[in-house]
């Protein structure tokens, strides 16, 4: 079977890991699934893509698209598309916060933005959700730093830092922040009953539930709730019934087909919690609790939209976020996770008219480039 050579990037951008291509080398959108599908491995009935790039979970099984952009607010186009595992599907419905801060480097050190001095400050269009992001790293001697001293949960070591700031992140993927119009809702689930939850779309659209609702503390690891298969169905079922109600898609068969939004996750207040790593995470160190799921997967870390989504939601009176965060959070929200503690800036106010607006949200994360060359894929 012959073989199509095409040249990438492989970089890690904080707790997810991504092919990087120029657009350029690309052939016509049209045909950009079968590459990406055969370059990570998909899809693999075993889960594992070890015939791709993939790594079997889905913070390693994602693409990212790069381009000079035409827009005056902007320096570059960044299309996100996540690859999924066991099925042919490629989803371009949402970004991916933490490969968002691969971006910038990425495009100084392929010499799409020069900048001068010591830092960058790269502005990114992403395409998905029509959003500025605004990137600022350091730079040695032209090119993205990667030595630092800052250390991120779920990841070995330390890297300089990457700082990310999304503008307007409200809407991102319905048009609306509330896109029900309410703080909470109650959702009747097929197979399910009623339950209450938050539906909040900032950087990605998320859907909030209690962790209690579910009969759980809220301080599960990801193993424990994977080998939970008839909570990951109720969880999936919720998700699609959120879905809908959204709009995101227009019946339940729809949301079926659509993996990568909205996100589901769970909540609670502050408590002591282990992690991954086998340290405990105090409840004085901390504002709320939070997992999510990713992709029908329980993510070992936190998805960054989903972070900051959460973040702006804590900050939305009366949304199940909101009612689990510590009273006296400070604007930098820390969110117990399983990898350890994600701090989330989130600026949220009413407007004149009483509506919730989200202006701002912010985070750190570090980023490296892996190798370089070509990536071969049948054709």
């Amino acid at each position: 079977m012959p073989l199509l050579a095409l040249p990438a990037v492989f970089m890690r951008g904080g707790t997810s890991r991504a092919i990087m291509f120029h657009a350029k080398d690309l052939p016509e959108r049209a045909a950009w699934d079968p590459i990406f599908l055969n370059a990570m491995g998909s899809p693999d009935p075993n889960g594992r893509q070890l015939n791709g790039m993939g790594g079997g979970i889905s913070s390693l099984s994602k693409v990212c698209v790069l381009a000079p952009s035409s827009r005056d607010d902007a320096d570059i186009d960044y299309t996100f598309a996540q690859v999924q595992i066991k099925e042919a599907a490629v989803d371009y419905r949402g970004n991916c916060g933490n490969m968002s801060s691969a971006v910038g480097p990425f495009a100084v050190d392929e010499g799409i933005v020069r900048p001068n001095g010591e830092t960058a400050v790269v502005r990114i269009f992403n395409t998905n959700t029509k959003k500025i992001i605004r990137s600022t790293f350091p730079l040695v001697d032209g090119r993205a730093a990667t030595d630092g001293t800052m250390a991120i949960p779920g990841v070995a070591g330390f890297g300089a830092p990457v700082k990310l700031d999304f503008l307007t992140p409200g809407g991102a993927t319905t048009g609306k922040l509330l896109p029900t119009g309410h703080v909470t809702d109650v959702l009747d689930v097929p197979g399910l009953g009623r339950i209450e939850v938050s539906m909040v779309d900032a950087a990605n659209a998320c859907v909030f539930v209690r962790a209690s609702d579910l009969g759980l503390t809220g301080r599960e690891l990801p193993d424990a709730l994977d080998a939970n298969l008839e909570l990951l169905a109720k969880l999936q079922s919720i998700r699609r019934a959120a879905s809908v109600a959204m709009g995101i898609a227009k019946d339940d068969a729809e949301a079926r087909t659509i993996a990568g939004v909205p996100i589901i996750g769970f909540v609670a207040g502050p408590m002591d919690q282990p992690t991954l790593s086998g340290e405990v995470i105090q409840a004085v160190q901390i504002d709320l609790t939070a997992r999510f799921l990713s992709n029908g997967q329980p993510h070992r870390a936190l998805p960054l939209t989903a972070s900051l989504c959460t973040a702006v939601a804590a900050r939305i009176e009366g949304t199940l976020a909101n009612q689990a965060l510590r009273p006296d959070a400070a604007q930098s929200i820390r969110i117990g996770m399983p990898s350890g503690i994600l701090t989330v800036d989130a600026d949220v106010s009413r407007d004149a008219g009483g509506h919730w607006v989200a202006h701002s949200g912010a985070f750190f994360r570090t980023a490296r480039r892996l190798f370089d060359g070509r990536v071969y894929v049948p054709v």
